[in-house]
């Protein structure tokens, strides 16, 4: 039997956290604990917002607290062809559409429908889409694409799980509301999410799935903020035929507050604790690792 594949896969849109150094340094334990490989992925689609320096930080962070992965990395951008494929086949099977409207247009049609019953909301929080682009004629989404309009594609949920048997995961962690063992997906409660857009042809969702079944990650080890994106995952990878991995989702790390570290709220950054003479070891008991923990790895 091969062995088992773990990966992390961080956003090089900023410095990484204890957030980041908690899910990392999990992932590579794991990886030495089983005889299983580690792999270093950069999820960099995002052009706007993922710059070098934070990328090569990323690196020198990992080494710092004794990880190492194997080469070559992946880098997402490097393969936006292969993610084009994908939607293209999806398309082949009906189950995409473009929308037009611009984030302020979504807002404004969320907050009419708002004023007479409560919008529907995925598990992040957000509007589920509330336009009525999935009903516009072939040759009028084809004039605005050829006018250049911004537009983003969507998958056709009720389409898609018209083809999809019921979809079911083992959890081998803990979802947000304690769930474990068997866990019925619910990718209808995200709406007819989004697969690419215009100047960008994937999302995460989409290339998570495929930079997994690519590479062969058999244990996706990842925090509980994306426990129910595993409904939409389940969903991808049964109308692509790719493989299921396992699955196991962890705590996260908060602030003093309550809430998750995030690069969004300036959460202080690994190689700013370093700065102010933080060793490895200090690492692993800031986010709750024992030190047999870190004795294990090899690192802290």
């Amino acid at each position: 039997m091969p062995p088992p594949v773990f990966r992390f896969a961080p956003s090089p849109n900023g410095y990484l956290h204890l957030g980041h150094a908690y899910s990392a340094l999990l992932n590579f334990d794991l990886a030495r604990r089983t005889g299983g490989r580690f792999l270093l992925r950069i999820e960099d689609i995002d052009a706007t917002r993922c710059r070098p320096e934070f990328e090569a930080a990323i690196y020198e962070d990992l080494a710092w607290l004794g990880i190492s992965w194997e080469t070559p990395v992946r880098r997402q951008s490097e393969h936006f062809a292969r993610y084009r494929k994908a939607v293209e086949r999806l398309a082949d099977l009906g189950l995409i559409y473009p929308s037009f409207e611009s984030r302020a247009e979504i807002a404004r049609l969320v907050a009419q429908r708002d004023a007479s019953a409560p919008w529907p909301r995925d598990p992040d929080g957000a509007p589920l889409y509330p336009g009525a682009a999935k009903s516009l004629p072939p040759d009028q989404r084809r004039q605005l694409i050829a006018q250049g309009t911004p537009y983003a594609l969507r998958l056709d949920m009720a389409a898609a799980r018209a083809r999809t048997n019921q979809l079911t995961w083992i959890e081998h962690g803990e979802g947000p509301g304690g769930e474990t063992g068997a866990v019925h997906a619910q990718p209808e409660a995200w709406g007819d999410v989004i697969l690419a857009r215009k100047e960008t042809p994937t999302s995460y969702h989409l290339s998570v799935v495929i930079d997994d079944a690519l590479q062969g990650v058999t244990d996706v080890v990842r925090g509980r903020d994306l426990f129910w994106s595993t409904s939409v995952h389940l969903l991808l990878q049964q109308l692509l035929g790719i493989p299921q991995p396992v699955y196991r989702h962890h705590r996260l790390i908060e602030d003093a507050s309550g809430h998750k570290l995030s690069k969004s709220t300036q959460a202080t950054a690994l190689r700013e604790l370093r700065g102010q003479g933080a060793a490895p070891a200090d690492i692993c008991s800031l986010v709750g690792l024992s030190g047999d923990f870190c004795n294990t790895t090899g690192g802290c």
